[in-house]
């Protein structure tokens, strides 16, 4: 495994910066750190190579284009052996309204997050998922009235 790159606090910065606004030229973002744009040109294909930077796109709002619901489940399975998470988590994998699994601690095993057209799209889903038998005891479901605060990302400064 490759050691990874020890960031300084242009490195930070950079990082920041891309993550405010992707789509920021490379000479703005050297202004905005301090650098002239070759070194700052440098500096993010490093961070790219290193994995800090996963991805650039776009962030939709599907709502002006579809009617949505978002819809949260907290499943719980019947075992808990490295098996029956492996065996859920592939058994998710082909959903395409799923946006976001997570395995959590607390009182159920996974968090998961679907964007789907209606509940009768979401129900249609989740029984799906039961037929699949993929071990899941119980599940409950969150439905998403308002959002009235959506970040994509916190604040890399709020974490430093």
């Amino acid at each position: 495994m490759d050691k990874l790159p020890k960031l300084d606090r242009i490195d930070i910065n950079i990082l920041a910066e891309l993550q405010r606004n992707g789509r920021v030229t490379n000479s703005d973002l050297a202004d905005r750190v301090g650098l002239s744009a070759s070194p700052c040109l440098a500096r993010v294909k490093r961070l790219e190579r290193a994995g800090y930077i996963a991805g650039y796109g776009a962030r939709i709002n599907l709502a002006k284009l579809f009617r949505v619901q978002v819809v949260y489940t907290s499943v719980t399975l019947v075992n808990h052996r490295r098996e029956d998470f492996d065996k859920f988590e592939f058994g998710l994998r082909s959903i395409d309204e799923l946006s976001e699994c997570h395995l959590v601690s607390g009182g159920f095993d996974y968090l998961l997050k679907f964007v789907v057209r209606d509940v009768a799209h979401y129900q249609g889903l989740i029984e799906l998922l039961l037929d699949r038998n993929i071990g899941i005891s119980k599940y409950f479901s969150y439905i998403v009235i308002k959002s009235p605060i959506v970040k994509i990302d916190v604040s890399m400064k709020s974490l430093a």
